[in-house]
């Protein structure tokens, strides 16, 4: 992980995988490789969460698929914005991000007083 578990100390309580109502996991045969979810932020914006892709499947456009997906899953339950929040150190995630079209926006409660956190939308 990116800075190890010491530097993720502070965004450990606002990972935790309970109220996210959509998930996507990617298969390859029988074993996850990848997975993304979106929940409930307000009623306009549904925030995405815990994209990830193993190291050893990445380069082969999953995360694009999944974040597609997740998008698609918002606009069907009539949200008009994808919001989500990573950190400047994880480069291939902000990367990805930004080739999707989402751009950045000031940080959104919780992350506003987070160190590190910078916080991307995308209109759909």
């Amino acid at each position: 992980m990116v800075g190890g578990e010491k530097n993720r100390e502070g965004f450990i309580p606002y990972n935790i995988s309970q109220n996210i109502g959509v998930v996507v996991i990617a298969y390859i045969g029988d074993t996850a490789i990848g997975c993304a979810g979106l929940k409930f932020y307000s009623d306009t914006d549904a925030e995405i969460k815990r994209v990830w892709v193993e190291p050893n499947y990445r380069r082969r456009h999953i995360a694009v698929e999944m974040m597609k997906m997740i998008e698609n899953k918002a606009k069907e339950q009539h949200f008009t914005r994808t919001i989500l929040q990573t950190r400047e150190a994880m480069t291939e995630a902000v990367s990805l991000y930004e080739k999707l079209g989402y751009y950045r926006i000031e940080n959104y409660p919780p992350y506003d007083k987070l160190d590190g956190a910078v916080c991307y939308a995308k209109d759909l």
